[in-house]
């Protein structure tokens, strides 16, 4: 196991975040084992730069986060926000032993703690080096529905999958959607139309998130028509959504369902001016990654999958949606999960999962295996 901290710490300062000499990298770990923190903050040393810690575990963070006042979450924010300042690079860890833990924080108290972090969340993402990954539990074995070690070995072999098959066939699609004006998908309860036209396409290949596999742009913000059904379930805020349908005109979600607590679900969806706009579509293809297990830096990035996303856009793709929310929602389109269609500009691109499109072949699983 010790072989496999040190290889993924390794894939994190020099491929995800290239850290660089003299640079000052925080490693956030939520309920990590210290021999991996350790192999972090010595890896980082190897290339001579420096490391601090922020740790905590899921009980204090809860204890803290849950009767937090407005003039508390401030104060954090602030506090946050000048350490996050002084960083170049961000690496987060976050173990979890039970995935609903924060469910019964309130929803007024969540949207609460969104907002006044909001700032510290925008300077990590727009003005440092970053990358976010889970790490294995039990409980995220349970979610896998495999066991323990069976769990550990597909998570280190996910993980440290060699991303650099990944750049060309990426950059294929990168220019494919860079080029389209209109995107139309069909699936089962899933008919949308959109324009991407003239908002960047970003690459996704063990930069940002491990495991990673992934082109992300964002649809013109007041363009999107139609209804999704999302097949993939979801966990937002420790509460679980299953079978959710947002219905759009103009761009705004107008009607939003799913086959569990409907209040929650609008709570989030209406939570700000933002909130029902979406912020990002993308396309998930890594060759590992299956089936959903309510893990989404998982679940997007399931090979025949797209994410069509509530709430905040990338700096780096913006539609100029602002918001509080940024809630990765995933559809799958294989076979197994009703198939579907992806057409851009009229032509098609992707059928039951599969890339048809010739550039984009090589991102189809057999060819990254």
């Amino acid at each position: 196991m010790r072989e496999n901290y040190k290889k993924l710490a390794k894939l994190l300062c020099r491929h995800s975040t290239k850290i660089k000499a003299k640079e000052n990298v925080l490693i956030d770990a939520c309920a990590i084992p210290s021999e991996m923190i350790c192999a972090l903050v010595e890896e980082i040393r190897t290339l001579k730069a420096f490391p601090h810690l922020s740790l905590s575990d899921e009980s204090t963070s809860l204890s803290l986060l849950e009767n937090a006042s407005q003039e508390e979450l401030k104060i954090k924010s602030s506090l946050e926000l000048a350490k996050m300042k002084k960083m170049d690079a961000f690496i987060a860890l976050r173990g979890s032993n039970n995935i609903y833990e924060n469910s019964q924080i309130a929803s007024k108290q969540m949207n609460l703690i969104r907002q006044e972090m909001k700032a510290v969340t925008d300077y990590r993402v727009n003005h440092t080096k970053w990358v976010v990954l889970r790490w294995p539990t039990a409980a995220m074995a349970q979610q896998a529905m495999m066991g323990t070690r069976a769990f550990e070995k597909f998570y280190f072999d996910v993980c440290c999958f060699d991303y650099s098959k990944l750049t060309k066939p990426m950059n294929a699609l990168k220019k494919l959607m860079e080029k389209t004006d209109k995107v139309h998908i069909l699936g089962k309860g899933t008919d949308l139309k959109f324009s991407i036209k003239n908002i960047p396409s970003i690459t996704c290949g063990g930069q940002y998130n491990i495991p990673d596999g992934e082109v992300f742009t964002a649809p013109v913000k007041n363009s999107v028509e139609g209804f999704v059904t999302y097949n993939a379930p979801s966990i937002y805020m420790g509460v679980s959504f299953d079978n959710v349908r947002l219905e759009f005109s103009r761009g705004k979600i107008v009607k939003a369902t799913c086959s569990g607590d409907n209040k929650k679900l609008n709570d989030i969806i209406y939570s700000d001016a933002g909130s029902c706009y979406i912020g990002e579509f993308a396309l998930g293809f890594n060759p590992f990654i299956t089936t959903p297990m309510r893990d989404i830096l998982f679940d997007e990035k399931i090979a025949g999958s797209f994410h069509f996303t509530p709430g905040q856009s990338y700096e780096d793709a913006s539609n100029s949606n602002k918001s509080k929310v940024h809630w990765d929602l995933v559809c799958i389109q294989t076979p197994e999960y009703g198939g579907g269609e992806i057409y851009f500009d009229g032509k098609l691109i992707r059928k039951n999962g599969l890339f048809v499109e010739k550039s984009v072949v090589p991102l189809n699983p057999k060819n990254l295996i």
